[in-house]
């Protein structure tokens, strides 16, 4: 992994970090959706990392700039087929965007009230698949942030991330739904910098969703459709 001081456009990466969350997102959204569209930056960041991708048997970081003063991180990742993360939530605000291939997304929503140390209880609410044509995701620090992302397909995808500022001591917590079990995550874990390979479901996709598959264009429409059908059928 290659880490540098100096991002794509810093200046720009450095106001969005110093904003408060809510103004924050919109905007590091926007900035990653126009960046994986950005012909140089594909041409001289992402496409010649694709070469040691075809032989990886884990997700990786392959480059990353971190801002002088640690307040946003530029991640690259690379995502071998069959790869994906654990469940996990992230100490800082965060967003991303696919610049090659596609990748799924799961989001899940805490059921307890996290009174109880080391456990809680999850329930996946949607997912949707993330290519360069559908912008970018976002999300919260904490429990508003809690998901999965992977690469079920046949080819390696690559997507950029951009984290804000950290809001607590650890870079956040992995979630395990089947022992209802949740722990901090130190920064030098595996979901922290590259982690194990763990195989894809061999269930089909759709037909465990309990929303709906949302595809196309529209991420906040598909989202809010996602969880109002969640809420309607309760």
């Amino acid at each position: 992994m290659t880490t540098t001081t100096l991002s794509p456009d810093a200046n720009e990466l450095q106001n969005i970090s110093a904003l408060p969350t809510a103004r924050a997102l919109p905007r590091a959204a926007d900035f990653l959706a126009k960046l994986v569209r950005d012909h140089p930056f594909l041409q001289s960041q992402v496409l010649p990392i694709l070469g040691d991708a075809r032989g990886a048997e884990r997700w990786y970081v392959a480059r990353r700039w971190d801002a002088p003063d640690g307040n946003f991180s530029l991640q690259l990742f690379v995502w071998p087929p069959g790869t994906r993360t654990m469940i996990h939530d992230h100490s800082s605000w965060g967003a991303y965007a696919c610049a090659l291939g596609t990748v799924l997304e799961e989001r899940y929503e805490r059921l307890d009230d996290g009174s109880r140390h080391e456990h809680a209880r999850l329930e996946e609410v949607w997912r949707l698949p993330w290519s360069p044509r559908d912008g970018a995701s976002t999300v919260l620090p904490g429990v508003g942030g809690i998901h999965r992302v992977g690469n079920p397909h046949g080819e390696a995808a690559v997507s950029v991330h951009l984290y804000g500022p950290r809001m607590g001591e650890v870079d956040g917590r992995d979630y395990d739904p089947s022992r209802d079990h949740v722990c901090d995550r130190p920064d030098d874990s595996d979901e922290a910098g590259g982690g194990v390979v763990q195989g894809w479901p061999l269930h089909g996709l759709r037909g465990r969703l309990k929303g709906a598959w949302m595809e196309g264009p529209g991420r906040e429409t598909a989202v809010g459709k996602a969880s109002a059908q969640r809420e309607e059928g309760r």
